[in-house]
């Protein structure tokens, strides 16, 4: 594998990291049919965990298989794919080094009431399984955030310490946040930049909206006059918070939409500067050659061609 100039720039503003860990994520940006150009299309399936099994799959009963997902990544030509313990338990051999895989190892699921996730994989499972990173979620705003944040401190300088990448899923929730504040631009931003605080490789939030949620904020980006008045450049704001461009930072696809809405909103991403897409009911949800038709019009948007 040839390392292409551009991955070569971005595995150097990660400079306290050991060759191990930079062969990890440079196994993720060279992979598939964007391979060397910086961008990212990564599929996860940790809904089954999230939202249940039938909400998750029934839309398309072959995503019950976890060898659908493997199959699916691989036949798009995506980066990674991500999940938890079991769902890569469940294909790591007949798949293994075919595809960068990234173990989730922290879930949460509906039926709990606070906003928490529980452990669920380890950085030795990560390693048993040939994964080329961790990823974990934090809840910035959550009452449980600071045990969230100290769990991720600890993961992350294990999986560091033995050459594994971190992907840090920042999605802000909690009392103080009401539906829009969670994915206002201001709170976005702000959980993108505590995500780069914590030691994250590639990061992970929700396209941001216009809306400005705290108070303090608004007054800064009125005197500052920060342009956000279009996706394109909320997501150039998200990404100048993760050290100004110096981290991944992935977007994630959300709710269900029409295949125009996720055309453009990808097209807003790559416009930004974003790094990328990390995006899954919207994909296997469908059936296969659809999401496959999806998958390879994305990646057309990321390489300039859509």
């Amino acid at each position: 594998m040839r390392i292409t100039r551009r991955v070569k720039e971005i595995l150097s503003h990660y400079e306290s990291d050991n060759p191990g860990t930079k062969a990890n994520l440079a196994r993720i940006l060279m992979e598939g049919k964007l391979g060397g150009s910086g961008k990212l299309v990564i599929l996860p399936v940790d809904q089954g965990f999230e939202h249940g099994p039938a909400r998750s799959f029934a839309p398309n009963p072959a995503a019950y298989d976890p060898h659908y997902h493997f199959q699916l990544a691989i036949e798009a030509g995506l980066n990674a794919y991500a999940a938890p313990l079991g769902m890569i338990e469940a294909g790591a051999d007949t798949f293994a080094g075919a595809i960068p895989t990234i173990l989730k190892v922290n879930s949460s699921n509906s039926l709990a009431t606070a906003k928490d996730q529980a452990v669920t994989g380890s950085v030795n499972d990560a390693l048993r399984l040939g994964c080329a990173a961790i990823g974990f979620t934090i809840y910035p705003g959550s009452e449980d955030q600071f045990e969230m944040m100290e769990e991720l401190r600890e993961l992350a300088e294990e999986a560091k310490s033995a050459g594994l990448a971190v992907v840090v899923w920042s999605y802000p929730r909690g009392p103080v946040l009401d539906k829009a504040g969670e994915t206002a631009v201001d709170i976005c931003a702000y959980a993108a930049h505590m995500a780069a605080l914590l030691g994250a490789h590639i990061i992970k939030v929700k396209p941001p909206t216009e809306v400005v949620a705290l108070e303090a904020a608004k007054k800064v980006y009125e005197k500052e006059r920060i342009d956000i008045a279009t996706l394109a450049k909320r997501i150039e704001h998200v990404v100048q918070a993760c050290f100004n461009g110096k981290r991944l930072v992935v977007f994630s696809g959300g709710e269900a939409k029409d295949l125009e809405g996720i055309y453009a909103e990808c097209r807003a991403i790559r416009d930004g500067g974003g790094s990328g897409s990390i995006i899954g009911r919207n994909t296997f949800q469908r059936p296969k050659d659809e999401a496959l038709a999806m998958l390879g019009k994305i990646i057309e948007i990321y390489q300039g061609k859509a």
